[in-house]
Parts: structure tokens; sequence; C-alpha cells
């Protein structure tokens, strides 16, 4: 944890804070080792970042002085498309990605998308928002990403795609494309990722003529989770 961040319900005025969480109080007691007097890097969900002295400290709150001076870390210009993948990397992604700045998510079914994976507790609001935490306070930053999930595949693709890619740099990323993967880029972007064992030519074709363009990282396969921060890496 390199950020606490502090929900608005938490501030109890004239700059004080208190945390009831059991997982931030144990993570600062034990594993930041903060007693009180020390300070220690806070923000505000949402808002702003700064720090916190620790007023006081007991196995079930703490109390904070908390000043917020500055920005969060800026935000990613990327949308990220990403076919549902088993439970375990779902969750590996929406950290992985939320910490290198990403903020809006878009969760597609596909072929090969086992279809118990919609069933999973990890897809519920409360498990989701707990990986984007994780990796906010991994990355110092505070602002919470948006996610949606569409069911339908080819109603999403020719209805909603055409709308969400225009204006931007649209990416779809696909072993066998012609086309090495942009780096540096510096407008925003859409880029799609596809299931594990990837899209079927069906939809690689559906996507194409909906306006994405194929694009590769190298003839190497990669787990989702590594694909989604190499993609990431060279594009911006």
């Amino acid at each position: 944890m390199n950020l606490v961040i502090l929900l608005e319900e938490e501030l109890a005025g004239n700059g004080m804070a208190v945390i009831r969480d059991p997982r931030r109080v144990t993570h600062i007691q034990d594993i930041l080792r903060a007693t009180p007097g020390e300070q220690i890097r806070a923000g505000l969900l949402n808002g702003r970042t700064g720090e916190g002295k620790i007023v006081s400290s007991s196995p079930e709150m703490l109390e904070l002085q908390v000043e917020f001076s500055a920005e969060p870390p800026p935000v990613l210009p990327l949308t990220l498309i990403l076919a549902l993948p088993r439970p375990k990397t779902y969750r590996k992604v929406l950290q992985a990605a939320t910490a290198m700045g990403v903020k809006k998510f878009i969760v597609i079914e596909s072929w090969k998308v086992d279809k118990s994976y919609w069933n999973s507790p990890v897809l519920s609001g409360e498990e989701t928002r707990e990986q984007f935490m994780l990796g906010l306070e991994q990355a110092r930053d505070t602002v919470l990403p948006e996610i949606s999930f569409k069911r339908r595949f080819k109603p999403f693709v020719e209805d909603e795609l055409p709308g969400i890619i225009q204006g931007r740099l649209p990416l779809l990323a696909h072993p066998d494309a012609f086309n090495a993967c942009p780096r540096n880029v510096a407008g925003p972007v859409v880029l799609c990722v596809g299931p594990e064992g990837g899209f079927t030519d069906y939809e690689v074709a559906l996507l194409e003529k909906n306006g994405m363009r194929p694009v590769s990282i190298g003839a190497r396969i990669l787990r989702t989770e590594f694909a989604v921060c190499a993609l990431l890496g060279k594009i911006f």
C-alpha cells in the first residue's frame, strides 16, 4: 500500500479522519509499522493526495490529521475493452491496468469465454471495487475507474463500438496481425484484448468491419494480464 485512500465518510472535520476498516488499519500498523506521530501518504477517494499524521492508534481504528495538497497522477487516455478472462486473471488485469492509469473498462462476451465465468462472484460490484482500490493504492492514485459489462458481442460491436472509438485510435490486440502495435501514442486510444485463446476469425472480422485495427506485439503468446501490461507499455 503506497497510498492510504480515505473515503468521504471517514472525514471527521477539522482536518481529521478516522479509519475503522480492518484491512487498512492492519496494513498501516503491521506492514507500514506506523505509530502515533508519524506521517503516511494519504489521499481522498476521487480527490487530492497528501499526507496523514497518525494521532491515535488502536487495534480497531486509526485517527489521522490529514492534508490533501496534490493532484493524483494523470489519467491514461485509454478505454480497455476486455473479453472476460478467468476470475483470477480478471482480478489481476483490473489491479494492474488500474495501477497503470486506465479509468474505463468494458468487459465483453466472446465465443471462447467460458460461460461459467459470468456467474463468478468476482464480478460483483464489491469485488471489482476492491481490485480497483488495490490498484489505486499501488500507484498512489485516488480516481476510481468505471466499468461496464456487455454480454452480447455482435450488438455491442455493431451498435456501440463505432461511437466508442470515434475520435480515438482503435487498436485490436491480435497475435496474427501484420501491423506492429504503435508506440508513444499522443491521443486517446481504445484497446480491445481478446479472451485466453484469442478472438475467433468471425469476431476479428466483425471488429475490423466496425473500425478496429489489428496490431501485434510479437510472436510470443502472453497471458492476458501480461499482454495488457505489455500493450499499455508500448502504446504510452
